[in-house]
């Protein structure tokens, strides 16, 4: 039954569409970025195919040096799993810092997910099924990226999170963009205290 709704999901919006109003350069590759931390470094795999704009939005970011030297501000813990929030937290900003980053960024950024049976993502769409998660391209695993929410719909332009093992609950509610490939063990080591000295673009 889901094949059918999935074959049958039809969207006129598409990511040229956003690519275009974001003033995005549309990757539609998958790029590798290396994190040098101050516990460490780690590569991530950037997930440009199945999700150009989220990727676009988030090298643009980099190249903007928006990541540079920001601290990752929040970390939850719970016994089996752990969250590592990093990139911009506005509310810990002042008006004129605030101001001076969304000068470079847009507030927020469609919520992207890729199914497998489809042939683009889908936008400003989120599973209610979990049913659904088993025809998801991409799925929370130990060292996955994502964007954080802002809205039911959107994604945060600018703030992202790591997860350190599966988590099928939030599966096809966020939008994953990529995974680490090298140096897991650094992010399980970072806390609150701990920050990205740089990120940057290694192909």
């Amino acid at each position: 039954m889901f094949l059918v709704q999935a074959c049958s999901y039809k969207s006129k919006i598409d990511s040229n569409y956003y690519c275009q109003k974001l003033k995005l350069s549309c990757i539609q590759s998958n790029k590798v970025v290396n994190f040098k931390t101050s516990k460490g470094n780690f590569q991530v795999k950037l997930f440009g195919k199945d999700n150009p704009v989220t990727v676009s939005n988030f090298l643009e970011n980099i190249d903007n040096d928006i990541y540079e030297n920001k601290k990752f501000y929040k970390i939850i813990n719970y016994p089996q799993i752990r969250f590592i929030h990093g990139g911009v937290n506005p509310e810990n900003k002042s008006y004129i810092e605030r101001k001076q980053i969304l000068n470079k960024t847009s507030p927020t950024i469609p919520l992207e997910i890729k199914f497998k049976e489809e042939i683009k993502p889908r936008y400003n769409y989120q599973i209610k099924n979990p049913s659904e998660s088993v025809n998801l391209v991409n799925t929370f695993e130990s060292g996955s990226i994502a964007m954080v929410k802002s809205g039911k719909n959107k994604s945060s332009s600018t703030e992202f999170f790591f997860v350190t093992t599966k988590i099928p609950e939030l599966d096809g509610r966020y939008s994953i963009f990529g995974k680490i490939i090298e140096g897991l063990d650094v992010l399980e080591k970072i806390n609150k205290e701990d920050y990205i000295k740089t990120v940057q673009i290694s192909n």
